[in-house]
């Protein structure tokens, strides 16, 4: 299983952790990529599979004090965030005029 953080728009959202199985993440994080936005996801493959996809990984959520890591962030309604994460690689974001966020 892989660990999933969603990050979310809301004011009250509590950026919970969510476990998805190997072919789940793959679903919502192509190869190479641990950084993901919904609408693109949803964008990607058939719209049944996705919700049936989701619907699972909904269903295992991960206290964060028992999560071993975190493989993959997936954010909704943050679209302004995509300038930051070009490549949708954590460890490669960047700001819009391409320096580094991380040293």
């Amino acid at each position: 299983m892989k660990n999933i953080q969603v990050i979310d728009g809301a004011d009250n959202c509590v950026y919970d952790i969510f476990a998805a199985t190997e072919e789940e993440f793959h679903l919502i994080f192509p190869a190479g990529q641990d950084v993901a936005f919904i609408d693109e996801v949803m964008k990607s493959g058939p719209a049944e599979v996705l919700d049936a996809a989701f619907s699972r990984i909904w269903q295992r959520r991960v206290r964060k004090s028992e999560a071993l890591g975190i493989h993959g962030l997936l954010f909704y309604e943050l679209e302004h965030k995509k300038q930051y994460y070009a490549t949708r690689r954590d460890e490669e974001a960047s700001n819009p005029n391409g320096s580094k966020l991380r040293a």
